[in-house]
């Protein structure tokens, strides 16, 4: 829709995402310079409303931008008094003690939070030093500039009929410059996956690696509340279909976050990530914990999990990649808001040095330089080889050969060097035919649940009239060929519902794409195996909102 007119308004740099890393990253400019003209643009109606984290929080991000985040009075009153880490079997549990793990693994001196409170908390503290924060406002477009630069973004396009057309409400939204954009979309933002292609980004580096996060909130019994308490599980009911693990934090008032994360390469198509956390909290341990409390909160979102290997060029003419949009969290540890901060405050210190200099539109080298070189870049060179065990060998073998690597990474070394991580988590699905179905038991309703009432609680809602922000690049794969050849894992890999396979009076199968219940996972744009769905951004305001998460 290159023919539309846009106003224009220009900044000194565009940020795009008000998450942990676009946050930091305009405040770091602010408390560097008070007349840097910085504008947030945030696709969720409101700040955090599209945040879902764990989240047990390291405080050396918020420690590093704001020392005084105590007295300011941040979020972050949790602290961590015990740290639990159990292997499950389908009846029972065996603890592991936390004496031979590494010292990264320790939780001491972190804070379970709502990473959705933090950066509402943070919104408030750049609007304070004059940052621009818009909400509701998604970005749509990429604004290039006249050397193949990127300047700007498109912003605020509202009324798109579900043709695509403008309707009798379209508003086309404006253009925002900036001498710097810096992209801070999170996990597989669509902007950043464009520009990773463009710049080629990704070149000789290992395909990133992604899970699946799922998140309930639960109020329980006050006399099974343990305020403090971090809880970690692996095992059952995963078992060797798929890796990954479960976390039960105890915030406070009486409430816990009861989490499930599945890492996206699994082989067996039949897999059904939500099917597998529903079925978790039937464990005795679990439903022991949640029997007589109530589900209040759900949600859902894709985790970066490539680390550090597979972090691609952070940098492009005019851009940078922040947080997740390149791929910061410490597998392991289950952490990466506090890379995330420390991101946006290094990519704001190259941008003041840059502007200071006279500077627009070019290369942030020294961001990068400061990821890879500084404690980011330390913090995940440490765990890099966690991951590749995990998914070559197993659970038992990359617990024990992959502490051992950890351990030897705390003194500077590791026998393993880089391991790859060869296939991307598309290209890992199998065909259907290699593996057998998977039978789950029927959610109950009262500790499990089937995903449209659990979509209920995400608080999520697009406007039905716009275009379909999931797209097919071909219409006739899903049932072609993802039906017939891989059981059409669609179906199963979306937390929320949004696609079916849809029979009716003995026709041929139709496939549907329910986006009013997309809870913006991604996890579809990451897994399908023909890689033919594309996520892209609704019109602003639309999507989850998560209250607490």
């Amino acid at each position: 829709m290159a023919e539309i007119e846009r106003e224009a308004m220009e900044y000194d740099v565009v940020i795009v995402g008000a998450g942990p890393a676009g946050l930091s990253a305009a405040i770091r400019l602010k408390q560097l310079d008070a007349d840097c003209n910085v504008v947030v643009l945030e696709k969720g109606s409101e700040v955090g409303a599209h945040i879902l984290s764990g989240a047990v929080l390291d405080p050396c991000g918020l420690d590093a931008l704001i020392p005084d985040w105590k007295e300011k009075g941040a979020p972050v009153t949790v602290p961590v008094k015990e740290d639990n880490f159990y292997m499950l079997g389908e009846a029972g549990k065996l603890r592991v003690p936390n004496l031979p793990m590494p010292p990264l693994m320790n939780n001491h001196g972190n804070y379970i939070v709502s990473m959705g409170n933090v950066c509402r908390w943070m919104a408030e503290q750049a609007e304070e030093l004059g940052v621009e924060v818009f909400p509701g406002m998604a970005c749509s477009e990429l604004v290039f500039g006249d050397n193949g630069e990127i300047k700007g973004v498109v912003a605020g396009e509202m009324g798109l009929g579900a043709d695509g057309k403008p309707g009798s409400s379209y508003e086309p939204g404006m253009e925002l410059h900036g001498k710097y954009v810096f992209l801070s979309e999170g996990v597989r933002g669509s902007l950043s996956k464009q520009v990773i292609a463009k710049y080629g980004l990704d070149e000789g580096k290992e395909p990133q690696k992604y899970g699946l996060g799922m998140k309930e909130i639960w109020e329980i019994d006050p006399a099974k509340h343990r305020e403090g308490t971090v809880t970690h599980t692996m095992g059952w009911p995963l078992g060797k279909n798929a890796g990954g693990g479960s976390f039960i934090y105890h915030l406070d008032n009486n409430q816990v976050y009861v989490g499930f994360v599945v890492h996206l390469g699994y082989k067996n198509p039949h897999v059904f990530p939500y099917m597998e956390f529903q079925r978790f909290k039937h464990h005795p341990m679990i439903k022991e914990l949640l029997e007589g409390g109530k589900r209040v909160a759900y949600g859902a979102r894709a985790i970066t999990e490539g680390g550090y290997q597979s972090m691609p060029k952070m940098v492009a003419p005019g851009v940078a990649l922040l947080g997740c949009s390149v791929g910061m969290v410490n597998v392991p540890r289950i952490k990466g808001n506090h890379n995330a901060m420390l991101s946006g405050k290094a990519a704001a210190e190259a941008a003041y040095a840059a502007i200071s200099a006279g500077r627009s539109g070019d290369e942030l080298t020294a961001y990068e330089d400061d990821v890879r070189g500084g404690a980011i870049g330390a913090d995940l060179k440490k765990v890099r080889n966690v991951k590749p065990l995990w998914s070559k060998y197993g659970l038992t073998t990359s617990l024990a050969v992959g502490g051992f690597d950890m351990w030897c990474n705390t003194f500077g070394f590791s026998l393993l060097g880089t391991l790859k991580h060869g296939k991307s988590d598309a290209e890992a699905t199998e065909k259907a035919a290699k593996h057998k179905p998977i039978d789950y038991p029927k959610p109950d309703g009262k500790l499990s649940f089937d995903r449209l009432t659990n979509v209920a609680f995400s608080f999520t809602n697009h406007e039905e009239s716009q275009p379909a922000h999931l797209t097919l690049k071909d219409p006739d794969v899903p049932v072609k060929v993802n039906l017939p050849e891989y059981a059409g894992p669609s179906a199963r890999y979306c937390p929320a519902g949004v696609y079916e396979f849809v029979v009716e009076d003995g026709k041929d199968p139709r496939f549907v794409i329910n986006f009013q219940n997309c809870v913006h996972c991604k996890t579809c744009d990451i897994k399908d195996p023909t890689q033919n769905i594309v996520w892209t951004t609704p019109q602003g305001g639309d999507g989850p909102n998560y209250p607490n998460m």
